[in-house]
């Protein structure tokens, strides 16, 4: 049993911060919040923390681990729009050149980064065609020693021509998770409606209900899926989702940048779950998502890094400016909903229960950050203060399912200098091979 004594506790982003307050972890989960001084009289000789500011973990919807070998890989040319993208860089310099070993380092990496950033939830998407069978359970045993909270899945595609293979990966894993009680699940994933089939798709959703698990797809992250579907089907991708009986809330669309109004009354009727990557849709030259429209006609949303920049706290000032921006509105998704999406939204979007608050009964994942702004901290400014001047280097602390991670700003059982000098010789693998 711990006592975690806060200067300000944010238990949700729904609820006014508390100053002075304080919780009480048993076990994995949070068994009491209040005042730190009736905790400490409530609960005498138990070992005590003192923190800044303490804070739900954050919750990564949408996170691709491998891709940090991609970071700074050699293009004789630059992609020139998103299909250049995929086409002529992504798929054969980097998912087509994956194997095990690469995979393995940079899972370790990012869940080390994760958590040092302060996210203890995350769900990846591997897309490696050429990496399975077993990929998937090289990458869970690297999460499970490393603490991590993860949803693992395989991107299966038929554009590879293996693509029931990436299934039946996905099958594995979530058959392998099951009733073990830690703290790692699966998924089932396929890419798009321009790499798979309609009885592909049909098959991947078909399978994912089997194993009452959510399924998850890439949607409209530029115009070219819709303008595929057009061309191809006759009606844009959600139209299409619509038309052969999959759009629910048992699919978890990432990116849904591109969408028509017909699209968007789709996504909210049909209660489609919904992953947002604002930093990444920039990167690829994608768009804008029409994120407070969504959530404000009560659409599910997380937030994901997309493994492109792992510090959450830049995700949310991209979340939080990129829309006022774009709808040239300053009141549109305040900072409290941003950590909301960053939080308990999140873990909603992923099926998680109990995840995202700190309340009696949920889970202790957390996060301690330095309260040392410069103005006064107040219940009416902290999510403010989180989300426009906090980062990762200001994450002390970290626990997940009541265990330390992260200590003083260090992760734990984790060897930074060696396990970065593997990520270089893999990355260099991974780059020699194109």
């Amino acid at each position: 049993m711990i006592r975690i004594a806060a200067d300000w506790l944010v238990t949700a982003a729904d609820r006014p911060p508390l100053a002075d307050h304080g919780l009480i972890v048993d076990g994995g989960s949070v068994a009491a919040v209040g005042p730190n001084a009736d905790l400490a009289v409530s609960h005498p000789g138990v070992e005590s923390v003192r923190g800044g500011v303490v804070a739900p973990g954050f919750v990564d919807t949408h996170m691709h681990l491998y891709g940090v070998l991609a970071h700074g890989i050699p293009l004789a040319t630059a992609p020139t729009g998103f299909w250049s993208f995929l086409d002529d860089f992504w798929w054969p310099k980097v998912e087509d050149a994956l194997d095990h070993e690469m995979i393995a380092t940079a899972t370790e990496w990012v869940c080390a980064e994760l958590l040092a950033s302060g996210v203890t939830t995350f769900y990846d998407i591997l897309e490696a065609p050429f990496a399975i069978p077993d990929a998937l359970l090289v990458q869970k045993e690297v999460v499970e020693r490393m603490g991590n909270r993860g949803i693992l899945s395989f991107e299966a595609t038929e554009r590879a021509g293996n693509g029931v293979v990436g299934l039946d990966e996905n099958v594995r894993l979530i058959e392998a998770c099951r009733g073990t009680g830690g703290l790692v699940s699966g998924m089932m994933s396929y890419h798009t409606t321009f790499t798979c089939s309609e009885a592909f798709i049909h098959e991947a959703f078909d399978r994912a209900a089997d194993l009452d698990v959510l399924c998850h797809a890439h949607v409209n992250e530029g115009v070219h899926e819709p303008d595929w579907c057009l061309e191809h089907l006759g009606m844009r991708t959600f139209e299409f989702y619509e038309r052969i009986g999959v759009a629910s809330d048992r699919f978890l669309a990432s990116q849904c940048v591109q969408l028509s109004e017909s699209e968007r009354r789709i996504v909210v009727d049909s209660g489609v779950r919904c992953a947002h990557m604002p930093l990444s849709n920039c990167e690829v030259g994608g768009g804008i998502a029409p994120v407070p429209e969504l959530v404000g006609a009560g659409v599910t949303m997380g937030l994901g890094t997309d493994g492109y920049i792992t510090d959450f706290f830049e995700v949310m000032r991209g979340a939080f400016l990129i829309h006022k921006a774009r709808l040239t509105d300053p009141t549109v998704l305040p900072a409290h909903a941003v950590f909301g999406m960053a939080t308990e939204k999140g873990a909603n979007a992923l099926g998680l229960e109990m995840v995202g608050r700190l309340e009696p009964g949920w889970a202790a994942d957390l996060q301690i950050l330095t309260g040392d702004v410069p103005t006064p901290i107040r219940d009416h400014n902290l999510f403010d203060q989180i989300v426009l001047w906090r980062n990762r280097s200001h994450v002390t602390d970290v626990m997940v399912a009541g265990e330390w991670r992260v200590r003083n700003g260090n992760v734990l059982d984790f060897d930074r200098e060696r396990v970065r000098a593997r990520v270089g010789e893999q990355a260099e693998r991974m780059w020699a091979k194109t």
